[in-house]
């Protein structure tokens, strides 16, 4: 991968919303995105130049469970190796910071003609079901706080 800049810990919301909108169109909210980046375990971005062409970022408690989110490579650098790179990195990251001599439970969510790419690095599907849903933040305010309306 020469002539490409791998940082970790650096990628901006701005980045990743420009990213995400590439790959996958429309982004979360800037707002949500920085918070999102402020709370991420672990985040690996590549660089063409000064062109955000890939991410990845890790979640997680730090003890049990780590849970690896947001690979996305900019369609054109894709089949180049990046994206073995970007989860060699986030494993690496778990190497590094897991409990010595324990099994630490990784997961992620990949869509159908992506589970052969994770199948190499040993991810392999299970009988679970993946349960999702948006959920709509509404907040009140009651007495100069703030409260979530469930």
């Amino acid at each position: 991968m020469s002539g490409f800049t791998v940082k970790y810990n650096e990628l901006t919301a701005k980045e990743f919303i420009l990213l995400w909108e590439t790959v996958w169109g429309q982004a979360p909210s800037l707002e949500q995105t920085e918070l999102a980046m402020k709370n991420t375990l672990f985040r690996v971005s590549v660089y063409d130049e000064d062109k955000i062409i890939a991410m990845a970022r890790m979640i997680g408690d730090m003890g049990l469970d780590y849970y690896i989110k947001d690979v996305a490579v900019r369609p054109e650098y894709q089949h180049m190796g990046i994206g073995k790179m970007l989860m060699t990195e986030l494993l690496k990251f778990i190497n590094d910071n897991g409990v010595n001599g324990t099994d630490i439970f990784v997961e992620l969510s990949a869509m159908p003609d992506k589970i052969p790419f994770y199948e190499k690095f040993g991810f392999s599907a299970n009988e679970a079901q993946r349960l999702q849903m948006m959920y709509r933040v509404k907040q009140i305010i009651r007495r100069g706080a703030v409260w979530s309306e469930k």
